[in-house]
């Protein structure tokens, strides 16, 4: 029996195989993008290299359901083994620490598959750029969880800077600040820290690639400007720590747009406090991650107005990626989950060969994950000629 107005479950497409490098026992970042693919039903998660000792991928993936024989510690065998199976994976997630990304996200994009990876994409632009030309000529996915860009009042305000509602932008601020490393918690074997603040792992860059990448990506995102020039300063406030822990960058954008960044990890009374200030000709727009379902728009004189998530004053943008009603917190998980939705819409749309997606479904690729390395790389090489003025190539 069928109920009347339901979809037989013929009707539903298939859930997208989805498979995992990284993101095992102790990890964060892990459960966080495993949590997303879930949460609108759109992901199975079958398969895993989630560690690379055999051991902790065994009892990671038997603690996840994984099937025995999906549970590897090499990622490679796993690309090879799940591309020659007919329900091998369709997508795979990165969420290894920051050196590991490329390796992995070539050897399934030589297997055949779709990959989402975690941010920063790759450590050098040089590795960007090999992926970015592995992905066109495979023709596959290459997303990259930028996930602030899933936040519906973000998506609120990029809509109305491109209805030209600030008027020419001007003025661009974005700081994410937190705390957590103002004492040198890597020294205490603290996962997380200790290969956010290795080199090798890490890469160039310390708190200016962990979290001044998203805030560089969040500006970028939200007013559409192309940064052409910066100067930056990187510090290393923590005696012996390797990598910086605090940035300040001055941006100049090609329309002539200005910008200030500042990004750190010694900010005490801060715990994740990502905001973006957005002023233009004819007003001036602020939002802040920590109180996400709020946009304070203010149309030059006149009073300030919150726009709510969720409420009839919200843009089409922002609707179509609210879950809940009105007064309930949305936030960093459904953000998350905006941008596995919205991959799989293209990812389906790739298993009809090339079919094309929602239009209004969009989320952040190589070519803006390459954006984002080069920012890196700009502001390191600007801070180590002692501050001078650097162009950005990419």
């Amino acid at each position: 029996m069928t109920i009347k107005g339901s979809k037989t479950a013929a009707a539903f497409p298939a859930r997208i195989r989805l498979g995992m490098v990284g993101g095992g026992e102790g990890a964060f970042i892990g459960a966080v993008h495993r949590l997303a693919a879930r949460m609108d039903d759109h992901y199975e998660f079958v398969a895993g290299a989630l560690s690379a000792t055999p051991e902790k991928a065994q009892r990671s993936g038997a603690a996840l359901g994984l099937a025995s024989e999906r549970i590897y510690s090499d990622f490679r065998a796993m690309a090879q083994a799940e591309a020659a199976r007919p329900d091998g994976i369709e997508a795979v997630a990165i969420v290894t620490p920051n050196h590991m990304h490329a390796p992995v996200a070539e050897a399934f994009l030589n297997a055949g598959i779709h990959v989402i990876c975690d941010k920063p994409v790759t450590t050098t632009t040089k590795e960007a750029k090999k992926l970015q030309a592995l992905a066109d000529k495979r023709k596959l996915i290459f997303a990259v969880t930028h996930n602030y860009t899933g936040y519906p009042m973000v998506r609120h305000a990029r809509q109305m800077v491109q209805e030209g509602k600030l008027g020419e932008i001007r003025v661009v601020q974005v700081e994410y600040p937190q705390d957590w490393l103002t004492e040198k918690l890597e020294d205490t074997g603290q996962k997380q820290a200790a290969w956010r603040s290795d080199p090798k792992q890490s890469g160039a860059g310390g708190a200016i690639g962990d979290i001044g990448t998203h805030a560089h990506n969040l500006a970028a995102y939200v007013t559409g400007l192309q940064l052409v020039e910066l100067c930056a300063e990187l510090t290393s406030f923590v005696k012996g720590r390797a990598l910086d822990d605090n940035a300040n960058v001055m941006l100049r954008y090609a329309n002539g747009a200005r910008g200030l960044l500042w990004a750190s990890q010694v900010a005490p009374g801060n715990e994740n406090n990502l905001k973006l200030r957005v002023y233009g000709s004819k007003g001036g727009l602020e939002w802040r991650q920590e109180h996400p379902n709020q946009l304070h728009w203010s149309p030059f004189g006149e009073p300030t107005q919150i726009i709510a998530r969720a409420t009839g004053a919200a843009n089409a943008s922002a609707a179509r990626v609210s879950r809940i009603p009105a007064g309930h917190p949305e936030g960093y998980l459904e953000a998350f989950a905006t941008l596995y939705s919205e991959i799989a819409q293209a990812i389906r749309a790739a298993r009809k060969g090339g079919a094309k997606a929602d239009k209004a479904a969009h989320f952040p690729t190589i070519e803006h994950g390459l954006k984002g390395v080069a920012f890196i790389e700009a502001v390191v090489a600007s801070s180590k000629k002692g501050g001078r003025w650097t162009k950005v190539d990419a």
